[in-house]
């Protein structure tokens, strides 16, 4: 009759649930974590398309004062995007050609006047945005009707 009610007299949690419990905080973790860089990247998304905005301007009054489009971005300071790479400016009237153009999926320039484009959070890019390595540059399409992510586009 004692060793009956001393194992009443223990309470506590079995293995099983102590692990149940460590299994759901995990995943409720791994959901949390998820969400959290998805919102990091929208936010860097958008605050490049803000500067990206505020640079189609400055170039806009560039070309008002001086009746040309600038050589490059080192005369409004060598902007960089949130992942520390500079903004990528290709003025059309120095190249001949249309090899540093960028180019949609049907490899047609995607403006007639310049191209700015940020190379996004992998740092890499190339002229065609269906390539691997453009799919994530956050760019200026049909010069300055659209800004956003290239896979988009």
């Amino acid at each position: 009759m004692k060793y009956k009610n001393r194992l009443h007299t223990f309470k506590g949690f079995t293995l099983i649930e102590l692990l149940s419990v460590v299994a759901i905080i995990g995943i409720l973790a791994s959901l949390g974590q998820a969400a959290y860089y998805s919102y990091v990247e929208r936010t860097s998304n958008i605050l490049v398309i803000a500067e990206m905005s505020t640079l189609q301007d400055k170039i806009d009054q560039y070309v008002i004062v001086h009746g040309s489009l600038p050589p490059d971005l080192s005369v409004f300071g060598s902007p960089m995007d949130p992942w520390g790479n500079p903004y990528q400016y290709t003025n059309f009237e120095t190249i001949s050609g249309n090899g540093l153009k960028r180019k949609d999926h049907s490899l047609v320039p995607i403006n007639t006047d310049y191209d700015l484009f940020s190379m996004g959070p992998d740092g890499r890019s190339s002229p065609p945005l269906t390539a691997r390595h453009s799919r994530d540059d956050i760019i200026r399409a049909n010069n300055g009707a659209f800004f956003g992510v290239a896979s988009s586009f």
